[in-house]
């Protein structure tokens, strides 16, 4: 695999940002490991993160790099700030940034990357799950698929039930006030049934949630919900809370899950 640490200025947000992006490369040679690159475009994995991290979190924290090596696949890890994956009320367009801009970057800077939906899939933990089911939800011209660890997917619950004072504020910066954010295009909730009713193409979800997790409330009800829409969802609960150890272990549940391997990637 090729690791590259890109530092490179967003037009959107006028401002210089960061990503770290793992490239197929063929190995035989490296001790434990070989890598794959197969012909053709590239499958591509946005690979998000948490409030309180940014775009190297998922190479400190997980062996993301070795699981990839021998699936032949690109993955993107972009900062993306504590700004949930919204254009937010305080003028900062991440949302646009994320599912507009940053796909247009990435495919001109590494043109081997798959344009296909099919070939796209977001994933994130936390913030980031609820930015990956977002990125399926509304710009699914782009991500076929999406993929929450422990994600926010009842944000508007979420913001009623997980927020003290300092995060309230924080959260009326990024969405406005509660009532503003309820049943608006950032409500995952109500773009999975606005989605459906209109009869868009569908993303694939995954979704998993430790059932220690202060998030999993919330999880069980964004699950029930898109059932009864209709949705292809893969969900699954386990004893934990949230933490990187169970994030690293189902981030290569979740590449099994996109790939369809069944069983052990390795």
């Amino acid at each position: 695999m090729a690791l590259l640490h890109v530092d490179f200025f967003s037009d959107v947000l006028g401002m210089c940002m960061n990503m770290d992006v793992i490239l197929p490369q063929q190995t035989h040679g490296q001790i434990g490991m070989e890598g794959t690159a197969a012909g053709g475009r590239y499958k591509t994995m946005y690979l998000l993160h948490g409030m309180s991290d940014d775009h190297t979190i998922w190479q400190r924290r997980t062996s993301i790099e070795r699981y990839v090596s021998e699936l032949g696949i690109a993955v993107v890890m972009p900062t993306t700030h504590l700004a949930f994956y919204t254009d937010t009320v305080y003028g900062m367009r991440y949302w646009t940034f994320i599912s507009e801009e940053l796909p247009a970057i990435c495919r001109e800077f590494f043109p081997r990357m798959s344009e296909k939906r099919e070939d796209t899939l977001a994933a994130g933990l936390s913030m980031g799950g609820y930015g990956a089911w977002k990125l399926g939800l509304r710009a699914g011209d782009t991500f076929g698929a999406a993929a929450s660890l422990s994600g926010a997917l009842d944000i508007v619950g979420d913001y009623r039930r997980n927020c003290d004072a300092g995060l309230r504020t924080r959260f009326r910066g990024i969405f406005g006030t509660e009532e503003e954010l309820e049943g608006s295009e950032n409500d995952l909730m109500a773009l999975a049934e606005e989605l459906a009713e209109r009869k868009g193409e569908l993303p694939r979800l995954y979704a998993w949630c430790g059932t220690e997790d202060f998030l999993y409330e919330g999880n069980l009800l964004a699950w029930e919900h898109v059932k009864k829409l209709g949705y292809d969802l893969t969900c699954g609960q386990s004893a934990g809370d949230h933490q990187w150890k169970y994030w690293d272990e189902k981030i290569q549940e979740v590449l099994g899950w996109w790939l369809g391997k069944d069983g052990d990637l390795w």
